[in-house]
């Protein structure tokens, strides 16, 4: 009998091990479209309470041709769905390149340099650091937290394991993970003076990229973004923009009221309030937010997040014309 073949991490979608090209962490098509200077594009990808592949990928299929990388999120909010490893499974196998999310409330350091080295095997090249919410916001306040890491930690973790070569506790990797590593950041919330402090802290511990909550008040992103240039931290770390539909003034102010970290100003709310049509407003306005913070420099690229309806996301980036600019300056590129 012929020995078994040992798998190397590789592209689904041709079938062929992927090895980072000089001067990437990686082989994702993320970090490759961020270091040639696109500007880039990720998504969320909201789990489903259901055991159906078919679900992931009809949520999916509106996001694989207009996105860089989707997310899959990792119990957000501390309610339990279909978990970012599974998801990232099924995408990754597809040919749709994926940011694994890892919070670091539900599982301890074995548990996740083990998941770490189980992700990359199968080709997962973008992962997430979260510290991630606390049980009693969900909806099973009686789960027993484990936070045996913050997200500062669980970088610097994941960046010794792969810049290192070891476990955390010193022990000897065969063969480091090849991981893009990535942080959350609030810009918007006070004390709004410290946020880039905070930044460089998780820059410091290891973040490659860093993707912001919702931003809907450009005037004090430009701000933190200025902040952020007086430190030099947007050549040290990719930074994109959280964008996304709100659908009514009902949602704008029930999110402004219990989703941690989001400000939402009373114009977007009077916004919506007037509009005929809320939903398309709701749009309207986030094609509009990306096209002003795209104008920023600084700003890496954006994440759409669209709660349970990405099918807008699709309109959305094509909208706003982030991908006509990217395909006219690869064919100047190439001409």
């Amino acid at each position: 009998m012929a020995p078994l073949q040992t798998p190397e991490p590789y592209d689904p979608a041709y079938d062929v091990p992927l090895a980072p090209p000089e001067g990437h962490r990686s082989a994702s098509k993320l970090e490759r479209v961020l270091r040639r200077g696109w500007f880039a594009v990720t998504a969320e990808l909201n789990p489903p309470d259901s055991a159906d592949p078919r679900d992931v990928l009809k949520a999916a299929e509106p996001l694989k041709d207009v996105c860089d990388a989707v997310n899959a999120t990792d119990a957000s909010g501390a309610n339990c769905h279909m978990s970012s490893m599974g998801i990232c499974s099924l995408l990754s196998h597809v040919g749709i390149g994926v940011v694994l999310q890892i919070s670091c409330r539900d599982r301890n350091r074995i548990a996740i340099q083990g998941d770490v080295l189980g992700a990359a095997a199968m080709g997962v090249g973008n992962i997430l650091c979260l510290t991630g919410d606390g049980v009693g916001v969900g909806d099973q306040p009686g789960a027993k937290p484990v936070f045996d890491f913050d997200c500062m930690s669980l970088l610097r973790t994941l960046k010794t394991m792969r810049d290192d070569g070891t476990f955390l506790s010193g022990r000897k990797l065969t063969t480091p993970p090849k991981i893009f590593l990535g942080a959350a950041a609030n810009p918007c919330i006070p004390p709004i003076e410290w946020r880039a402090d905070r930044l460089e802290k998780k820059i410091r511990a290891g973040a490659d990229f860093i993707q912001t909550n919702y931003i809907y008040d450009v005037e004090i992103f430009r701000r933190y973004m200025q902040r952020v240039r007086d430190m030099g931290l947007h050549e040290k770390a990719f930074i994109l923009a959280g964008v996304g539909p709100v659908a009514s003034a009902k949602t704008a102010r029930w999110m402004r009221s219990n989703v941690p970290g989001i400000h939402i100003p009373d114009a977007v709310i009077e916004r919506l309030e007037k509009a005929e049509k809320p939903g398309e407003e709701g749009k309207k306005l986030c094609i509009e937010l990306i096209q002003q913070i795209r104008e920023i420099e600084g700003v890496a690229g954006v994440h759409v997040m669209a709660y349970r309806r990405e099918h807008l996301v699709g309109e959305i980036i094509e909208d706003s014309g982030i991908l006509s600019e990217r395909m006219a300056a690869k064919e100047g590129a190439d001409g």
